[in-house]
């Protein structure tokens, strides 16, 4: 029989407007990986927000338990178990002080990547723009980008503390403007933002009709004593605020897909119908789990926090070591270094990986404004950060040192 050939079959405006982006670098760093360990060097990889601590044991019996229960291999609940709902409410009063109804302000999610990029389809029409920081994680801009929106970036520099300076934006973009991404402990810089940052975002978004999106991914990795503020303890309200939170970094459940995102009921429940035309919700097995983490004691997830600050205590410093301008991070599992030389980032990330097997993230992939730097992520032991320092001190030259 013969084959039909598909070569010239047509793609949609969408995904061409994705690709003229670039690849998605998270996914073309684990190819180049794959590459590279097929070619026989020897990996270490510090790219990727994967954790390697595995989930507490409690977490797990929890699993397999709920696992036996054939009623909870059925169809589970789209917006999310009650029960879990519930024990989302109790852990954020008993973290932030805050008290949400469990019914209706709050979402589970399939990871709150899903939550996140499902969340322009629900309130942006084509030509909206959404206030994205750059750099970022992608993605904010291509979902934004996916559903026909536009992306106004809103620069991070080192001079302000990698906060977006929003008395610069044009006001015609604001005008047209939907969505305010915004997300502390930040992914890839690890700044935490202080609280009149974010009282100053909130009365922003309130006063030109924006939707705060407030991606709190890493609110429980902070080091130092430094401590994330969730936008709803701030003032009180909850009116235009949508914020995302997951299992993923706080009890190491990258690989079980799962999150919740809280805030006003009315924008909740339009993100509800929204989803409920492209999943059918979250495993209830991992949903009984999850309720089993979020009574775990907050020593569980303060030995995880100390785990990535003796890391990035090694990182940091080594870095320094070979020359690297970096800033000690106060949250989330990554390293933010400034190239020595102004070199490209892929063209040092990749000479990285070929000659010394260190595998990073480079900065122009997570926004222009992160050329320049290399991310490099705390999700490796630290025998293994050791090594990887040792190898780039044999090869200065990557990066002009």
């Amino acid at each position: 029989m013969k084959k039909r050939d598909i070569s010239n079959i047509k793609i949609s405006d969408r995904l061409k407007k994705l690709a003229s982006l670039g690849r998605y670098v998270f996914s073309e760093m684990a190819e180049e990986k794959k590459k590279a360990i097929d070619s026989g060097i020897e990996v270490i990889d510090l790219s990727s927000g994967n954790p390697d601590l595995p989930p507490p044991k409690e977490i797990i019996d929890a699993l397999k338990i709920a696992a036996d229960d054939p009623e909870n291999h059925r169809h589970p609940v789209y917006q999310g178990m009650i029960e879990l709902k519930s024990a989302i409410a109790d852990w954020f009063f008993r973290r932030f002080k805050v008290k949400l109804d469990p019914e209706d302000e709050i979402l589970i999610l399939i990871g709150s990547k899903e939550g996140l990029s499902h969340l322009p389809l629900a309130f942006m029409n084509p030509e909206d723009y959404a206030l994205v920081p750059d750099p970022s994680y992608p993605a904010y801009k291509r979902s934004v980008i996916i559903c026909g929106g536009k992306v106004h970036s809103l620069p991070l520099l080192k001079e302000n503390n990698w906060l977006p300076d929003l008395d610069r934006i044009n006001k015609k973009v604001l005008s047209k403007s939907r969505l305010l991404y915004l997300n502390y402990p930040h992914n890839p810089t690890g700044a935490l933002a202080p609280g009149e940052f974010l009282e100053k975002a909130m009365r922003f978004a309130k006063k030109n009709k924006l939707i705060l999106c407030n991606d709190m991914a890493y609110s429980e990795i902070t080091f130092t004593g430094g401590k994330s503020n969730s936008l709803l303890e701030v003032n009180g309200t909850k009116e235009n605020i949508l914020e995302f939170h997951s299992f993923s970094k706080t009890y190491s459940m990258t690989g079980w897909r799962l999150g919740f995102v809280v805030g006003n009921k009315g924008l909740i429940r339009k993100l509800r119908e929204m989803k409920a035309n492209f999943d059918s919700g979250v495993f209830h097995v991992i949903q009984k789990a999850a309720i089993r983490a979020l009574s775990l004691p907050p020593q569980v997830t303060g030995e995880i926090c100390r785990t990535y600050e003796n890391r990035r205590d090694i990182l940091v410093s080594g870095l320094r070591n070979l020359g690297w301008e970096v800033d000690l991070p106060g949250g989330s599992i990554f390293v933010w270094a400034k190239i020595p030389k102004n070199k490209s980032s892929r063209k040092v990330c990749f000479e990285l990986l070929r000659k010394t097997g260190v595998l990073t993230t480079p900065g122009s992939g997570l926004g222009s404004c992160g050329e320049g730097y290399l991310r490099f992520s705390l999700t490796a032991p630290e025998e293994k950060i050791k090594e990887a320092l040792e190898k780039m001190s044999n090869h200065k030259d990557i990066w002009g040192g």
